[in-house]
This record gives C-alpha cells, structure tokens and sequence, in this order.
C-alpha cells in the first residue's frame, strides 16, 4: 500500500511544532519554531506578543513542506492542536482584536466584558482554524468550561440560558464548535501561498493540547497512567463519564468524543525548570559538552545519574512560576552543604519534578479507586534516560515511553488520519501509529529512599515553608508593589 501522510500541528507555550507522518505513525519529516518571549504588562497579565502564534506555525508549515519528499497529493489532512486555557479577542474579518492571552493570564478566566470590536472570542485552534481555512469554527474538547459555556456532557454549547448569562459571551461571539475528527475547514488559497500547504487539505478537529498528547502517546486503556512533562507538566487517566464531585482531579475532555480525561494538579512551568537552570549553567559548561559530542541535558544527566537517589537530603519545590493569586509562591531548593555539586542540584530538580507529579498523581487514583500497573511518559522530558527511572522509582510502577515522545503532533495527525476514513476510530489510529520503544522498572532500593523522603519530609514541605514565603514576600515589599500595580 502506498504511503498516505497526515500533518500534525503542536501549538506550545514556547514554541509550535509540526510533523507529518504516515499511516502507521512514523514521522517522515518535522520542524518547530520558538515563539517570542511573552510580554507581562502587569502582575498577573502574560500576553503571546504581535501575530506570534500565526506568525511561528507560518514559518514551520513552511519550512516542513520544503523537506517534505513525497507526493503532496498523498497528504490527506492537517490536525490541528493549539495551547488549552488562552483567550482569544477576534474582529469581524478574524484578525486580533487584542493580544492573545495566554493560560497564565489571570484575564483569560474572567468574565466577558463586550466590546463592539471584538467580534469572536475563542480558544487559539479557532482563531487559527480561521487563519488556515476563513472559516469560523473551533474544537469542542478546547473549550475550557471555565472560559466558556461549553456543556462537558454534551460537547456543545450550553443551552442553559443563565449559565450562558453567567459568562457575559453574545451567543453570536461564538464560534461553532465540532467534536475531535470533524473537518473543520480546508486551506485557503491565501493561507496556501503563506505556509506551503495545499490549497484545499482539510483542517481537522483535535482537542485540548494535553487530550491530544493523552491520545498520542495512546492513553486509551484504563489500566496505564500518563504523565506529561511539558511547559505545563501534569498526570492523567483515561475516564469514561463526567467526573464533577472530584477533589483531587478535574475532567477534561479527551480527544475521542464524548470520553474523558481525569486529570491531577499539576507544575507550572514544568519543565522549563530545566531550562532556566541550562541558562545560568555557563557558556563554558555548554561549549565543553559540545567539545566532547553531548548536549548539556545529557552532560548534566550523566553528572546527576552519579548521584544517590535522594541527592543527598538536597530538596527543591518546583515552583519557579507560581499563580498569580499565590504570588508569595516561590522555587526553594533546601538542605545544601558542602557535599553538594552541580549534578545534586540538576538530579534534585529532576526528583522534585517526578515526587510532586506523582503525588498528585496518587491522590488522584487513589480517590478514584483504581491502580494502574504502569505509567505513560510523554514530552520533552521522556528523552531523559535519568528522570523516566526516577519517575519509576517514585511511583512504584513500570514507566514506558514511545517512539514518539512529541505525542500532541501525532495525536494531531491520528485525528487527521481518522478524518480521511483511513481508520474507523481513534482506538484503531492508535493501534496502528503509536509504538512503545522502552521502559523502566522500579529500583528497590531507590524507591525504598524515596518513599521515605516523601513520607516523612517532601509532602510537607510546601506548607512548612509557606509562613516563610510569605513572610519574606511582605518583607522585600513585593505585595506593597502589586497594590500600587493594581491601582
């Protein structure tokens, strides 16, 4: 059978990601593009800058198409997936009205103040959706109940006339919305000459971008768990109904229709804390482990992976991004002496990563009554021969990672595949594209470390720290400046 291909579309917090694979899920070619910096005008405000979403996934659709070898003819779709939880302000010929904000913006969850230049306001899949294809049409499963009126149990707009009132949002300033496989629309001629796509391909429904991952890295059985290492890392399970008595966990759609998600507290900033400590690691430290053939991540993993579980009694909070109703929130790394090198502090991030996600994992499960017998890990972070055995050794179980550790882009492109009539259903595409590659089995005595850490120190250490916190918060004058701000 000859190859058919699907364009998969990861629209990310820092950067947008696109691939095209094939049927059976192998990537054929992929490119990304960072995005700008983000612009915070004020505490709590976190705007994308410019056309910056358009603007980056213009250049990677570009750039993959000219690598792209194959018949053109032969690609049957493009899925498209975008950051949950922004905001959207669109004017009647769908450009921006306003800068998009972004999930950590506290204005993406406030209510709807009507202004007669905003025309539309959506989710970033509808705004591009419009960009690609003129059409004004989003994904159901990207509608955050928290932003918009959108009914979870039927995946439509609700049609409760006070909770519609409730978000202040004109019914005619919402796009229509289509369930996770649903063509969308098709290439514009004026998008084709902007990005290299065919004029016609058909724009497919996906989901939010973790309910996308979820069905890339093939979270579609009740007995595995997920856990996502992005910008925004979290853990997930496959649920069948509308969780809304939850405490430990909240429902998201899942990228199937009409099946969910459960889904636990997770980091913000995730793994940009890796990031932020290969920014301040040195020029030197970066040239050196070129010189010998390596990236930092793999220098630095080899430093850590010398390492005992536990670092020593070194410990840190992962909370170098905190919300902006917790602002005396801050990252704390506690218990250095002078045994403690550069590979304690990066194994110590590492653990503080896998222990935090893991116990919001296990309170999740736990209230939900089920025990998974092994862990998905999907993201940039699942390269990490070093923290998959760390998440291993925390959680007790198997951990297990994919060919594909990019899962968003090939859940975009199984959605595509499931458009074209290639597969019945997403259970099939994914029988058919998603490929284990390793996994991980827990050590005894790491995980025996590392329960007792957690046990006895690590849960706790937030909430002793917190009078601290803030403390110091008040005594730097930080909140005297956010009142001066808000005035």
């Amino acid at each position: 059978m000859s190859d058919m291909y699907f364009i998969g579309v990861d629209g990310g917090s820092q950067s947008t990601k696109v691939s095209i694979f094939n049927q059976s899920g192998t990537v054929i070619c992929s490119a990304s593009e960072p995005l700008k910096p983000m612009v915070s005008r004020q505490p709590g405000y976190m705007e994308h800058p410019d056309d910056d979403l358009w603007d980056s996934l213009k250049v990677v659709l570009k750039r993959v198409m000219g690598s792209f070898q194959g018949d053109p003819g032969a690609i049957l779709g493009l899925g498209l997936c975008s950051i949950r939880c922004c905001r959207v302000f669109m004017r009647a010929d769908g450009t921006l009205a306003a800068p998009v904000m972004s999930w950590m913006d506290i204005r993406a969850y406030e209510t709807f103040e009507d202004r007669p230049d905003i025309s539309y306001t959506c989710s970033t899949t509808g705004y591009l959706t419009h960009r690609l294809t003129g059409e004004f049409r989003d994904a159901a499963a990207n509608a955050y109940p928290g932003q918009f009126p959108v009914d979870v149990d039927t995946w439509a707009w609700t049609a409760d006339a006070q909770r519609l009132g409730e978000f202040g949002i004109p019914r005619v300033k919402l796009l229509e919305i289509d369930l996770p496989g649903v063509i969308l629309g098709r290439v514009s001629p004026s998008a084709a000459a902007q990005t290299g796509l065919p004029v016609g391909l058909p724009v497919v429904a996906t989901a939010n971008d973790k309910a996308v991952e979820a069905l890339g890295a093939g979270l579609t059985d009740l007995n595995v768990g997920l856990v996502s290492l992005g910008t925004y890392s979290a853990s997930m399970v496959y649920g069948a109904t509308n969780r809304t008595d939850a405490t430990h966990f909240f429902t998201n759609m899942a990228c199937v229709p009409h099946h969910y998600l459960y889904e636990a507290s997770g980091i913000r900033k995730g793994m940009g804390h890796i990031s932020w400590f290969k920014s301040i690691i040195g020029e030197e430290y970066a040239a050196k482990a070129s010189a010998d053939g390596r990236s930092v991540e793999e220098a630095l993993g080899q430093e850590a992976a010398a390492v005992p579980a536990g670092s020593d009694g070194l410990l840190t909070i992962p909370d170098w991004l905190a919300p902006a109703s917790q602002q005396h929130r801050k990252g704390v790394i506690i218990g250095f002496d002078d045994r403690h090198t550069r590979g304690h502090i990066y194994r110590s991030l590492l653990e503080a990563i896998a222990m935090t996600l893991i116990n919001c994992y296990d309170d999740m499960i736990r209230e939900l009554g089920i025990h998974p017998a092994s862990i998905l890990v999907s993201g940039g972070g699942a390269s990490s021969d070093l923290l998959m055995q760390i998440l291993a050794d925390v959680s007790g179980v198997k951990t297990t990672r994919n060919e594909v550790t990019g899962a968003a882009a090939l859940g975009s492109a199984m959605c595509a595949a499931v458009a074209a009539g290639v597969y019945q259903d997403a259970h099939e595409a994914a029988g058919h594209m998603v490929k284990r590659r390793d996994e991980f089995l827990p050590n005894p005595q790491s995980q025996q470390v590392y329960s007792r850490i957690n046990t006895e120190a690590y849960r706790r250490l937030g909430s002793l720290l917190e009078p601290a916190l803030k403390a110091v918060r008040r005594a730097v004058g930080e909140d005297s400046e956010d009142a001066a701000r808000a005035v």
